[in-house]
């Protein structure tokens, strides 16, 4: 996905949206205005801001080695340490600050994720069930608005923001996706697409799906948020590892007659 259009009561809202759909910051992005907002009257003829979001580049650290289609393996690109405690600090600060004016009695606790540039936000405490409602619109929201603190000074590093056990529930439902979509691309015997997700989801539907000896799984286009396709290969993998597992001198006594 290198563009995406985009509606909003606002300029800035149409904008905001669109740039959560390419996964990128302002400095990254091409805006053009299709529509300006119109409050009609009474209601009537009231139309709302549209704009189109192109990325000027694909992001230099935003390139993924997927060997066979199997687990998406963290990105080549190494991350200093340094960079990655210091957006932690800076994430964390934020995170805390919001949640004091959203007057909640919570703390937050940062701890690192699955990949060397991952850093996880957890709220604990009392937050009265909100980040449980609507299906974690408003953690979404709170990452976005981190990812773009953070994204300004530290480039790279990938912030996730847990509550109430939202990520494992969102681990188990992309789990249960793709376990789904698996079984289908097998039946239906061709690709089936998986709408955009962020690396770190990517991750689990790739994790979810490695071992599966019929499936391969691919990420496409470009940017964070990217599509997925989950791809029925017969027995291609077991193959594969089993050939690799004979050697060369294994293989050429099996080609003799």
């Amino acid at each position: 996905m290198d563009h995406v259009e985009a509606e909003g009561e606002t300029l800035d809202e149409a904008i905001a949206k669109a740039l959560k759909t390419l996964g990128v910051g302002r400095d990254r992005a091409a805006i053009e205005v299709l529509s300006h907002p119109r409050k009609g009257v009474l209601g009537i003829g009231a139309k709302k801001a549209r704009v189109r979001a192109s990325l000027k580049q694909p992001p230099a650290d935003d390139e993924e080695n997927e060997a066979r289609g199997a687990r998406e393996p963290a990105r080549q690109r190494i991350v200093d340490p340094a960079e990655v405690a210091a957006a932690e600090k800076k994430g964390q600060a934020a995170l805390a600050e919001i949640l004091r004016l959203m007057e909640l009695d919570a703390t937050v606790e940062a701890k690192r994720g699955d990949s060397a540039e991952e850093v996880v936000l957890e709220i604990r405490g009392d937050t009265g069930g909100v980040f449980g409602e609507r299906k974690g619109q408003l953690l979404d929201a709170l990452h976005y608005v981190l990812t773009r603190i953070v994204a300004e000074t530290r480039r790279g590093v990938q912030l996730e923001i847990d509550a109430e056990g939202y990520l494992d529930q969102r681990r188990k439902g992309l789990e249960d996706m793709a376990l789904r979509l698996g079984e289908k691309a097998k039946r239906q015997r061709k690709a089936v697409t998986v709408d955009p997700l962020s690396p770190a989801d990517r991750r689990i539907v790739h994790a979810a799906l490695e071992d599966d000896p019929w499936l391969t799984t691919k990420s496409v286009g470009t940017g964070a948020y990217r599509r997925m396709l989950i791809i029925p290969e017969g027995d291609r993998k077991r193959k594969e590892e089993q050939k690799s597992e004979r050697g060369p001198k294994q293989e050429g006594r099996d080609r003799k007659p």
